[in-house]
């Protein structure tokens, strides 16, 4: 064991030194790369810390959220409904919701105002989420000025700032009193958002959109399920629309990888040839091989690794971001908790440390079993 050992060292002793000899065709190599395993490394975090926020977000979302559409267009819904669409078998409440969207030119960013059915601001104060917050130098006790649907800006007392485990859910929110926010949007008292329902049994589901339909013509009951798929599904397609943009350039350095891993240079093959002349074993050479690529592979996967955990959970994945998050560009600004997946990670290594450790052996095996002379003649 202590001479395998031994063996191992001055192998890798010998490989540092080559691959310093050789610095600047590595150097490029290291730095093309780290740059790829550095792009995938940054969809596959991004996608999926964003993916668990917006989980995390509708796990406490309604069963059935019932929004009111003419000529295809989105429109208030009647509060008259709730009784109604309460009295459907299966139905355990309708409750009228009141929220929208707010954008702020000055600051070029969307708010979205909500009237919490539980522990609501009074009125003439909100509770801010935490972009919000920061976005606007606000803090408890503090008076922030929003312009209304008529044009005049109303001020509010800051009651709290919010703080939840997902940033995604409070990031950009605004909690504000039923009072206030109708006069802030010009909702009118008997009109609301949506409606949001409890049902008892899951398995009612289907039965009971289809009695809301048939109730109101307008109505377009909406399932929770339907928006987790779509939330999955729109991410999915935006990363994989990221991994195709940059499909080019991982197609390139694959064919740069594997024309170095199938060929030779005459130095590296005179090199073989004089270590086979003084001695060296082709499992000597071998091994050197196997070092060489393994040092330039981990390298490079840690480096994009590192970099790109950092470009996604400390700068907010500033580089793909208007791509991955589409509208919320205008979203404010807010920083992902940090997430990696071991089998994300794992999976990411096995594409692009193996391959590229085995094939630069093969071209290596075959040199290394020529006599010496003729390999370096």
């Amino acid at each position: 064991m202590a001479h395998m050992i031994e063996r191992h060292r001055h192998i890798i002793d010998f490989t540092l030194a080559t691959l310093l000899r050789r610095k600047g065709k590595n150097g490029g190599l290291l730095l093309v790369y780290t740059l790829i395993i550095f792009v995938l490394a940054s969809v596959l975090f991004f996608t999926e810390a964003i993916r668990r926020e917006a989980m995390l977000v509708l796990q406490e979302s309604p069963e059935i959220i019932v929004q009111r559409t003419q000529a295809g267009r989105y429109q208030t819904v009647p509060t008259s409904w709730c009784a109604g669409i309460g009295s459907i078998n299966g139905v355990g409440s309708a409750q009228p919701r009141l929220w929208g969207y707010h954008y702020d030119r000055t600051r070029l960013a969307n708010y979205t105002f909500m009237v919490p059915a539980q522990d609501p601001p009074g009125a003439g104060h909100v509770d801010l989420g935490g972009a919000v917050a920061r976005m606007l130098g606000a803090a408890t006790g503090d008076t922030v000025a929003f312009q209304g649907h008529d044009g005049a800006p109303r001020a509010f007392t800051v009651r709290k700032v919010l703080e939840q485990e997902s940033q995604l859910l409070t990031a950009d929110l605004v909690l504000i009193s039923e009072q206030d926010y109708r006069l802030f949007s010009g909702v009118p008292a008997d009109q609301a958002t949506d409606l949001v329902l409890q049902v008892r049994n899951p398995r009612e589901y289907a039965t009971i959109v289809e009695k809301i339909t048939r109730m109101h013509h307008d109505a377009r009951p909406i399932l929770r399920s339907e928006i987790l798929r779509t939330y999955d599904a729109v991410f999915s397609w935006r990363s994989g629309l990221m991994l195709v943009i940059f499909s080019a350039a991982t197609l390139a350095f694959l064919i740069f990888a594997w024309d170095k891993a199938t060929g030779l240079s005459a130095e590296e093959r005179a090199e073989i040839g004089i270590l086979k002349a003084v001695g060296w074993d082709t499992s000597d050479i071998l091994l050197l091989k196997f070092w060489e690529g393994t040092a330039i592979s981990l390298t490079a996967f840690l480096a994009g690794t590192i970099l790109a955990y950092l470009h996604v959970f400390h700068t907010s994945a500033s580089l793909f971001a208007p791509v991955l998050k589409g509208w919320s560009t205008l979203y404010p600004s807010f920083r992902l908790p940090p997430l990696l997946d071991f089998q994300q990670v794992v999976t990411l290594f096995i594409l692009t440390v193996v391959p590229y450790t085995i094939t630069t052996i093969v071209p290596s095996w075959r040199a290394a079993t020529i006599d010496p002379d003729a390999v370096m003649r």
